[in-house]
């Protein structure tokens, strides 16, 4: 139950997005009224995200990547880094020797588009439905849902078109 949040504030949806790498434990706060909840959502921080496991796998499949990138603390946001880029880079330069790496790659750009798209179609219900008004769970409603499809889930898979 929602109560007076958001649909993005819930405890799915965080879980997610917590799934897929957008990380940020102050996303947690709206669910400290439910102990089960908020157990879950950071026992899911704590490990690593799905993109983080493919920058692992980068790592285990030879390129060369910081520590710091393959064993960290997954609770927070992790920056785009030009190593990764680079390895990714490296991939989509020889997918023939790379096919699986490749191949992952790709499916994880179609998850991020697919996301992006399915939010898009969120902002335009939720304006849809009231407007200019102030959002449920204290936001801003559709300017504070429009802030967050900027929100890049693999910056280094949409950043390396620009350099291919």
């Amino acid at each position: 139950m929602l109560g007076k949040a958001s649909g993005f504030q819930s405890q799915q949806y965080r879980l997610i997005e917590f799934l897929l790498g957008n990380r940020n434990p102050a996303m947690l706060a709206p669910h400290r009224h439910r102990e089960d909840l908020h157990r879950e959502l950071a026992a899911e921080l704590a490990l690593p995200s799905l993109y983080d496991e493919a920058i692992r796998l980068l790592s285990r499949r030879g390129f060369t990547l910081d520590a710091a990138l393959t064993e960290r603390d997954w609770s927070g946001p992790r920056p785009a880094d030009s190593a990764v880029e680079a390895a990714w880079i490296a991939v989509y330069r020889d997918p023939d020797h790379h096919w699986e790496l490749y191949e992952l790659a790709e499916e994880l750009v179609d998850l991020e588009d697919y996301f992006r798209q399915w939010r898009f179609r969120h902002v335009t219900t939720v304006e849809r439905v009231i407007g200019g008004r102030r959002g449920t769970g204290g936001t801003a409603g559709v300017p504070y849902l429009r802030s967050l499809l900027e929100v890049r889930l693999f910056p280094e898979l949409w950043d390396l078109r620009t350099r291919l």
